[in-house]
């Protein structure tokens, strides 16, 4: 377009992969949020989502009604879910924005659709506002460790989803499954190379300077 605007067909750029990973990580760890750039984007505000909030989310639970609330299935008491309208959209989702942006759940402040294009995973058929979104995301790979990071965090998605009956975890959705795939991806990543041993009855060789 002559204009220069950017259309929903156009790629976005997601980062180095080595340090989107770092982030994503520390933000599952609850170190930080997800930082995406979403630039006025409400997929995941608007395609039919529940959100968990914990019971210490004391800031969120003051600002969302608590008649929009209900209890977490299969989570401990005071953990609560909050639900969407019938259009699929969070209620706490005003003019297009969130009402409660500073004190979101924790849920939100993680949440990031870069996960699936770097794990390959696919987002949930009922969510296609959200896999638009994911598909133009292109990660950088600047180097070796990139490649092999990327194809740890793949080899991981594929393991969670061939073998869910030998996790402690069983994926519930695409999100999920994601999630997994990040958190299980190290044990993927390519052994260190060693160094050969010298051969039998050879003398290791000497650095400069030392005494013979």
């Amino acid at each position: 377009m002559s204009d220069g605007a950017v259309t929903e067909e156009q790629p976005l750029p997601a980062g180095a992969f080595s340090t989107w990973l770092d982030e994503m990580q520390g933000a599952l760890r609850g170190e930080r949020g997800s930082d995406v750039p979403c630039d006025g984007c409400t997929a995941c505000c608007t395609s039919s989502q529940f959100v968990h909030i914990a019971p210490d989310e004391l800031e969120t639970l003051e600002r969302v009604p608590s008649a929009l609330l209900f209890p977490a299935p299969a989570l401990p008491k005071g953990n609560v879910v909050l639900g969407y309208d019938e259009n699929g959209h969070c209620p706490m989702l005003v003019d297009e924005k969130c009402s409660i942006y500073e004190h979101r759940p924790r849920t939100c402040r993680t949440y990031d659709c870069r996960v699936f294009p770097a794990t390959g995973v696919d987002v949930d058929d009922d969510k296609p506002a959200v896999a638009r979104r994911a598909q133009r995301w292109k990660f950088e790979l600047r180097d070796d460790g990139d490649r092999d990071r990327q194809d740890a965090v793949r080899a991981a998605a594929r393991f969670v989803r061939d073998n869910a009956d030998l996790l402690r975890e069983t994926p519930t959705n695409s999100t999920h499954h994601a999630v997994l795939a990040i958190e299980l991806h190290e044990a993927f990543l390519p052994l260190p190379a060693t160094p050969r041993p010298s051969p039998a009855g050879q003398p290791t060789p000497q650095r400069e300077g030392e005494a013979s």
